[in-house]
């Protein structure tokens, strides 16, 4: 509350000096977009949105600043997206799809278990635009638009003890995110999901209440999660996408060339974000084995886990109208 009274009263202040000055002067005033982001410089993106803001510059040609909080300086992800639904606080951001089930059923799906095959596949998905009638969902219910995808990290088990197999797995209470699906997802496989704030994961796997949690390679080394469940379960389980959100009440302000700049800009930034994010996964795995703070796993039953979730994500995907996305996927070789 005291961080949101102070950004307030910044806003009041600028706004009162702006309105003090001379008309002409008022006119020239460059635009300040507000980016939020939880993680440092060095995460993926942190990285794709510098590079939104650098491209946004470019193809604008025109005075606009940015100011991107960094380290959870605006809160959480989901914190993000309601201040992007409301206009407020936060204009853009990479947020998780997941975030955005209040909105549209069919947005976590996008980012669920098992759809994709392998990165080839993923980028095949994303390439052929077959996420459009998701992100029109989101655009229309929360105000929200999607204007490019980042993401491309491919998410392990991190856990407590060495987990190698579905015997070991069973009962395992894990940590997932919001969205049904991933819950009724790892209850098939014989888990015990539970839904926990994304930033109290390492103190709950510290305290005993869960045993693992899942992620990328990234999410794994920003967080530390290493330091409390030093197994990492090789179970590849999902590949990520992380739109690149921003908010529709601020862009129907702006003018049309900066419009068209950031439109242009979101997707070259996700694309990059993707390259950053999926050729750096390995590279992070493989520094944090060899200093010794994590050790992978082999995960011997990775087809049979997902032949047990295959049939929730046929049922979810029925349930949710988006069966005919989930066929188009799956129709991609």
């Amino acid at each position: 509350m005291k961080r949101r009274t102070v950004l307030a009263g910044l806003g009041a202040t600028a706004a009162a000096g702006v309105l003090g000055m001379p008309s002409i002067l008022r006119a020239q005033a460059p635009i300040t977009l507000n980016g939020a982001v939880q993680f440092g410089d060095d995460h993926a993106f942190n990285r794709a949105l510098v590079r939104f803001e650098e491209l946004v510059k470019k193809y604008y040609g025109k005075p606009v600043n940015f100011v991107l909080h960094r380290n959870c300086e605006l809160g959480l992800e989901k914190d993000y997206f309601a201040y992007m639904n409301q206009g407020k606080a936060v204009d853009y951001a990479i947020v998780s799809p997941a975030h955005m089930s209040t909105f549209s059923k069919a947005a976590p799906f996008i980012d669920a278990p098992f759809i994709f095959r392998d990165l080839n596949h993923w980028n095949k998905v994303l390439d052929a635009d077959l996420l459009k009638p998701i992100a029109d969902e989101v655009a229309q219910k929360a105000e929200v638009m999607l204007i490019g995808y980042a993401g491309g990290g491919t998410r392990n088990i991190f856990v407590n003890k060495p987990v190698r197999n579905l015997a070991e797995m069973k009962g395992l209470k894990v940590r997932v995110q919001g969205a049904p699906i991933w819950s009724r997802a790892f209850a098939a496989i014989g888990m015990s999901p539970s839904v926990i704030a994304y930033n109290e994961v390492y103190n709950a796997i510290q305290n005993g209440v869960i045993a693992a949690g899942e992620n990328e390679a990234a999410g794994v080394e920003q967080m530390k999660f290493f330091e409390v469940a030093p197994n990492l379960s090789m179970t590849e389980h999902a590949i990520t996408i992380r739109p690149l959100c921003f908010s529709a009440k601020t862009f129907n302000t702006l003018p049309k060339d900066l419009q068209a700049a950031i439109l242009r800009a979101g997707k070259e930034a996700g694309a990059y974000g993707r390259q950053v994010e999926s050729s750096e996964d390995t590279q992070k795995l493989d520094a944090l084995e060899k200093s010794g703070k994590l050790k992978r796993v082999a995960f011997t039953d990775r087809a049979q886990m997902k032949k047990l979730v295959d049939p929730v994500m046929e049922a979810y995907a029925k349930e949710i109208g988006a069966d005919g996305i989930f066929a188009k996927i799956n129709a991609i070789k």
